[in-house]
């Protein structure tokens, strides 16, 4: 009698382990500015590392008032995984320890030497691969270039900014792995309905956007009509006045076919930049 076919085991999507999985908190990230727990999530024997933030954890902003940061962060992912560039890890809603927060897949970033995409030079110009950012106080009354690698994954992120208009964007929320992708975090100041554009990508400000940014932008246009996928999605988790501004700057974008500028009426790099 012939033993009985092993059936392998069905493959877990890192959304359903997300979703589904059983969050076990491990830990608490002290030098985030709202609660954010390190867990352990597991699903139908497969597991992963992941944070999870509640709602309840969340302190009230005063320029943020409608909905919540885990929505927002939720939002940020919906709008990522539309272009197709995967730029923020995995990231659900969903119950837990301490109610519904958002659930985002851990990542290992690669912190070797050269690893780095931002850096203070002495200098009035940037070397061959870096974009200026500006100058910045380095203490003693001296001051410093603050620039920012010339990388095609940081161009694709700042799109991605300008297009949920993220007010945060930080050298900390940039996590570059040591298979080559990267990734950003950090989303919860996201999607207002005006200008809030503040980041340290601003080396391509006012240059000419890719063919390949075009093109995304074009595919996010469309996704985001009336009752197309991605609509329906970001309205269970933003506000219409919101979804109509992202639509706005979608379409900003692609009329004027550049990276935006600061606008210079408030500070258009965040404190502390990292």
């Amino acid at each position: 009698m012939s033993a009985p076919e092993r059936i392998p085991p069905r493959s877990v999507t890192a959304t359903e382990l997300l979703a589904k999985g059983e969050l076990t908190v491990r830990g608490r990230i002290r030098d985030a500015s709202n609660a954010a727990l390190f867990c352990t999530v597991s699903y139908e024997g497969q597991e992963a590392n992941c944070v999870y933030k509640p709602v309840a954890g969340e302190r009230p902003l005063w320029d943020f008032p409608e909905g919540t940061l885990a929505e927002r962060e939720v939002a940020a992912y919906e709008v990522s995984e539309a272009t197709g560039w995967g730029l923020v890890p995995t990231t659900v809603l969903r119950d837990g320890p301490y109610g519904e927060g958002m659930c985002q897949l851990w990542i290992e970033a690669l912190v070797e030497d050269g690893a780095e995409l931002l850096a203070l030079v002495e200098a009035d110009e940037p070397e061959d691969g870096w974009k200026a950012i500006g100058f910045a106080e380095v203490g003693g009354g001296r001051t410093a270039l603050l620039v920012h690698a010339d990388d095609e994954r940081l161009r694709r992120l700042a799109v991605l900014d300008a297009v949920i208009n993220n007010a945060d964007r930080k050298g900390s929320h940039l996590l570059p792995t040591a298979e080559g992708r990267l990734y950003g975090i950090d989303h919860g100041v996201t999607f207002h309905a005006e200008d809030k554009l503040r980041t340290l990508l601003w080396g391509w400000a006012g240059e000419a956007l890719t063919a390949e940014a075009v093109a995304v932008l074009g595919s996010l246009r469309d996704a985001l009509m009336d009752g197309g996928g991605l609509a329906v999605r970001l309205r269970e988790l933003i506000t219409s006045d919101e979804v109509e501004a992202l639509r706005a700057r979608v379409e900003a974008l692609l009329t004027s076919g550049r990276h935006p500028e600061p606008s210079g009426e408030w500070p258009a790099i965040p404190w502390p930049p990292v």
